[in-house]
């Protein structure tokens, strides 16, 4: 059994749940992301876990229109304010990046999808100044507000994971963010159909 997980389901139109598939829309951000998945994996056996839905991409890393996989997700401003190293109690340390299974993503390769870093916010970025702060900072091609709450709760849970992503606008100001949200869902619908395909299970019709 796969567990799709989106935030909202307008994201995925047109998705027609299978036999082997489950669906949760989690709602809007890490918290709920991170708290609906670990219930589904508690209570119930799946195999695969993919988080699927839109994304900002930061200019000139993606195209609106365009699906990625991302491989690695990072908790944007995460720890001690201005970058610099937290020192714990008892060593311990913070978990800001999680990762897409790497056989998942081997799997995937010759499917017509770039690989991608992405950016896990608090905020959708609306300025420019933050766009440049952010990509200066983590490197990242995509931003979103679910994914490494989502491939962390599938690592912690000892599942295998996958973030594929539309992408609906460029990340900045919201004056010249070309905000294309049918776009970025016909992008990851058609994305997860692939996937699924490769992956060997019930695939998802496009729209």
């Amino acid at each position: 059994m796969i567990l799709v997980v989106c935030a909202l389901p307008e994201e995925l139109p047109s998705f027609a749940v299978g036999p082997n598939v489950r669906l949760l829309a989690c709602g809007v951000g890490s918290v709920e992301a991170a708290v609906g998945t670990s219930r589904m994996l508690a209570s119930e056996a799946f195999s695969v876990v993919i988080n699927a839905g839109i994304a900002g991409a930061f200019r000139g890393s993606a195209r609106i229109g365009e699906a990625v996989i991302v491989t690695q997700d990072t908790l944007a401003d995460f720890g001690l304010e201005g970058n610099a190293p937290l020192t714990l109690p008892g060593g311990a340390a913070l978990v800001e990046s999680a990762h897409a299974d790497r056989s998942f993503v081997t799997a995937c390769s010759g499917l017509g999808l770039r690989t991608v870093h992405g950016l896990t916010v608090t905020q959708v970025t609306t300025t420019d100044a933050t766009a440049a702060r952010l990509r200066q900072r983590y490197g990242s091609a995509v931003e979103s507000m679910e994914g490494f709450a989502v491939l962390r709760a599938a690592a912690v849970a000892g599942v295998p994971a996958l973030e594929v992503r539309g992408i609906s606008n460029y990340v900045g100001d919201r004056g010249n963010a070309e905000w294309n949200f049918a776009a970025g869902s016909r992008a990851v619908v058609a994305a997860l159909n692939i996937v699924l395909n490769r992956l060997s299970v019930e695939p998802v019709p496009s729209p």
